[in-house]
C-alpha cells in the first residue's frame, strides 16, 4: 500500500511538472513552426516540420546578435560588481560587530518592502547626473545598485557559521582583513557565490524597465529582453519569430542553471540550516 501511494504521489508530480514547464514546451515548439502552422496547430507540440528560419530571422533580422552580446556583457559586469558589493557587506554584517548593526540590518530589510518602480525615476535621475545616459556602463551601474538584500543575508548566515578559529589563525599568519576576506573567506563560500551567480545572472538577463529606459535614443544598446521589441511591429506581430527570440534568451539561463544548481542547492540550504 504504501509503494502504491509512493508511485501515485511520483505520477501526480510528474504530471503536475508537465503543466508547469508546457509553455516553455510549446515556445520551443512555435519557434519551429511555419506562420500558418502556428495559428492552425493550436496547442499541439510537436511541428509538422522543423522550420529553421524563425531563429534565422531573429538573429540576423532583428540583431539579436547585437542585442545578445550586450545582454552578456552587462549581465558579466553586473555579477561581479554584485558580489562585490554583497559579499563584502554579508561578511561584515556575519562576522563582525559593530555600534548600530541592528539599526543598519533593519533598514537592509525595510528597503526590501520598497517597490522597484519606487526607484526608477531616482536610478534615472543619477545615471542622467552622471551623463551616463545611453551608455551599457550606466546601464550596469543601475542593474548592479538594486536592493539585495537577499543576497548579503546569504552571505552574511553563511559566514556567520564559519569557525572563528579560522580567521584568528589568518590573523596570527599576518593576514589583514582584506586578505582574510578574499584569501580564506570567500573562497569557503563557493555555494553561496553560485547561488548570487544563479539568481543575479537570471534578473540581469531578464531585466527589461531599467535597459528600456536607459536606452531610449540608442536601440543598440539593448539587451535580449528589451530587443525581441524588434520583432513586433504597428500592424504586424512576428510571433514565430517572438517565439524563436524567446528560445535564444532562454536558452543561456537554463545553462547556466544546469551547469550551477549543486552550487545553488549547496548555499541555498547550507544559509536556511544557519
Amino acid at each position: 500500500m504504501k509503494a502504491l501511494r509512493k508511485s501515485l504521489f511520483h505520477v501526480a508530480m510528474i504530471a503536475f511538472c508537465f503543466v508547469w514547464i508546457y509553455p516553455f514546451l510549446w515556445m520551443l515548439s512555435a519557434s519551429f513552426k511555419t506562420d500558418g502552422e502556428f495559428f492552425d496547430s493550436g496547442l499541439k507540440l510537436l511541428p509538422d516540420s522543423f522550420h529553421m528560419g524563425n531563429f534565422k530571422r531573429a538573429w540576423e533580422g532583428a540583431h539579436f546578435d547585437t542585442y545578445f552580446l550586450n545582454s552578456v556583457v552587462i549581465s558579466v559586469a553586473t555579477i561581479v560588481l554584485v558580489l562585490f558589493a554583497t559579499a563584502t557587506c554579508g561578511y561584515v554584517m556575519g562576522r563582525k560587530s559593530f555600534r548600530g548593526k541592528l539599526v543598519v540590518f533593519a533598514l537592509l530589510v525595510a528597503s526590501m518592502f520598497v517597490p522597484m518602480e519606487f526607484a526608477i525615476i531616482p536610478i534615472f535621475d543619477l545615471i542622467k547626473q552622471l551623463g551616463l545616459m545611453n551608455s551599457l556602463f550606466g546601464v550596469i551601474l543601475a542593474e548592479a545598485g538594486g536592493n539585495h538584500i537577499i543576497f548579503i543575508l546569504l552571505f552574511a548566515t553563511f559566514f556567520r557559521q564559519i569557525p572563528m578559529e579560522l580567521e584568528e589563525a589568518s590573523v596570527m599568519d599576518g593576514s589583514g582583513f582584506v586578505r582574510t576576506f578574499a584569501q580564506v573567506m570567500l573562497p569557503l563560500a563557493k555555494p553561496v557565490v553560485g547561488s548570487v551567480t544563479i539568481m543575479q545572472f537570471i534578473w540581469s538577463w531578464n531585466s527589461f524597465m531599467l535597459p528600456l529606459i536607459l536606452t531610449l535614443s540608442k536601440p543598440d544598446l539593448r539587451p535580449l529582453a528589451v530587443g525581441l521589441y524588434a520583432l513586433q511591429g504597428e500592424n504586424v506581430v512576428d510571433w514565430t519569430g517572438i517565439a524563436a527570440g524567446g528560445a535564444i534568451a532562454i536558452m543561456p539561463i537554463v545553462i547556466i542553471f544546469l551547469l550551477l544548481q549543486r552550487y545553488f542547492v549547496d548555499g541555498v540550504a547550507g544559509a536556511v540550516k544557519g
